[in-house]
C-alpha cells in the first residue's frame, strides 16, 4: 500500500501544535484528552476512554488475532527555568524546527503512532490494533496507563512511542526508591552525650556508593544505586537523633526489584523502605519478530537507561519514537518536522504486513 507521507506529516504537525497549546502536566490532561479523542471521532473512529486515556481499536477487530497496542503519552512535565520562549505556544521555524513543552517528550509520537495507527486500519492486517494516548506518565501514576488493561482486549505486544531517534529499544531499567532512616539520640554539641545519627548512615552511605551487584545486563549494564538526598540535624549545637537518605536505584532485567531490596537488606544497618516494587525493568526478546523486522530496517536495538509506561506493562513491548532523550524535559524544547515524517513512515513501513509470533 502507498502512503502519502507528506500529507499524514502535515496533519501530525497540525494536531501537535494544538496539543502543545494546551497545558498538559501530569494529572491535568483533561483538554489534551478531550482533543485526541475528538480528533479520533472525527476520522470516524469510535472510542474509549477512562479518566484521561483515550483509546481506538480497530474497525475490523478479531479476538481470534493478537492484538498490538500502540502507545504514548500526552502529559508533560512542568516547564523548567530557562525558557526563553513560551512552553504554551507552539513555534515552527523555517528550518523545520518545532518548539513546544511535549513536542519531543512524547508529543510527536503521539501524533506519528495516530496517523500510523489510522492508515493501517484501513486495511487487513494479521493482528487487531489499539491506539492508546495515555496519561500521568512523567509520574508514574495509578490513574495511568496502568489502570488501562482491564478495560481492553488482552495485548500481545506494544509500541511504547517515546523519543528514541526511532531505533528500538528493546530493554529499559527500573526504578525502585528507597527512603533509608538512621535513629540516634540528642544531645548538646559541646558535652559528649547523645548519639550522632549522621555517623550512623556513613557506612551504608559508602556501601551503595561502592557495591556492584553481580548480575550485569548486556544490554543495560550493571544496577545503578545513586545517593540522591541527605536529611538531619536542626541547628549546629545539637546532635541530630535522627538522619534519613534517599537512594535512587536503576534495575535491570537480571533482578526484580524485590530480589534487590531483599539484597541490600542483607547489608545495611539503617531502617530502609522502599517507595514501591511497581517500576520493574523491562525487555522483549532480540529474536521477537518486529524486533527482527526492525533490524532488517537498519534499526539498532538498544537497551534504555531511562523510565516509560513500559515498567507498567504486564506484556512485551517495544520502545521507539522520533526525536532525542536528551531534549526531554529542556527548557527550548523542540522536534524536527522531519523527525516526525521519517517517524510516520518507519511505523507504517514496520507494522504493515507484520506478525506478531
Amino acid at each position: 500500500m502507498t502512503y502519502d507521507i507528506p500529507t499524514l506529516t502535515s496533519e501530525a504537525v497540525g494536531l501537535l501544535k494544538e496539543l502543545i497549546a494546551i497545558p498538559s502536566v501530569s494529572r491535568e490532561e483533561t483538554q489534551a484528552a478531550d482533543l485526541i479523542q475528538n480528533y479520533l471521532e472525527t476520522q470516524g473512529m469510535d472510542t474509549g476512554r477512562k479518566g484521561n486515556n483515550v483509546w481506538s481499536l480497530s474497525p475490523m477487530f478479531d479476538l481470534h488475532k493478537p492484538t498490538l497496542l500502540l502507545n504514548s503519552h500526552i502529559d508533560t512535565v512542568k516547564p523548567v527555568n530557562g525558557w526563553r520562549r513560551k512552553p504554551f505556544v507552539p513555534t515552527l521555524e523555517t528550518n523545520g524546527k518545532l518548539y513546544g513543552l511535549g513536542s519531543n517528550d512524547a508529543g510527536a509520537s503521539v501524533v506519528s503512532l495516530m496517523q500510523a495507527f489510522l492508515q493501517l486500519c484501513r486495511k487487513a492486517q494479521s493482528y487487531n490494533l489499539i491506539f492508546l494516548a495515555s496519561c500521568e506518565e512523567e509520574v508514574s501514576g495509578k490513574e495511568g496507563i496502568e489502570s488501562v488493561p482491564p478495560q481492553l482486549p488482552p495485548i500481545q505486544f506494544a509500541i511504547v512511542g517515546e523519543p528514541t531517534e526511532m531505533q528500538p529499544a528493546i530493554a529499559e531499567k527500573g526504578l525502585m526508591v528507597l527512603d533509608v532512616t538512621a535513629t540516634g539520640r540528642s544531645g548538646h554539641a559541646a558535652r559528649e552525650e547523645g548519639n550522632n545519627a549522621i555517623y550512623k548512615v556513613l557506612d551504608d552511605i559508602a556501601w551503595f556508593r561502592d557495591y556492584r551487584f553481580e548480575k550485569v545486563s548486556p544490554l543495560l549494564g550493571p544496577v545503578k544505586m545513586s545517593v540522591t538526598m541527605v536529611n538531619a540535624g536542626t541547628q549546629h549545637n545539637v546532635i541530630p537523633d535522627r538522619c534519613t537518605f534517599v537512594v535512587d536505584i536503576r534495575s535491570n532485567e537480571c533482578y526484580t526489584n524485590q530480589e534487590l531490596f531483599e539484597e541490600i537488606k542483607r547489608h545495611i544497618r539503617c531502617e530502609a523502605t522502599p517507595r514501591s516494587f511497581r517500576l520493574g525493568s523491562s525487555h522483549v526478546s532480540p529474536q521477537h519478530p518486529l524486533v527482527q523486522k526492525a533490524v532488517g530496517m537498519g534499526r539498532t536495538p538498544f537497551g534504555s537507561p531511562t523510565l516509560s509506561d513500559q515498567a507498567l506493562m504486564p506484556f512485551p513491548s517495544m520502545k521507539m519514537g522520533p526525536g532525542k532523550s536528551s531534549r526531554s524535559h529542556t527548557a527550548d524544547e523542540f522536534i524536527f518536522v522531519k523527525e516526525i515524517e521519517e517517524a510516520i513512515g518507519l511505523y507504517l513501513e514496520l507494522l504493515d504486513g507484520a506478525t506478531l509470533d
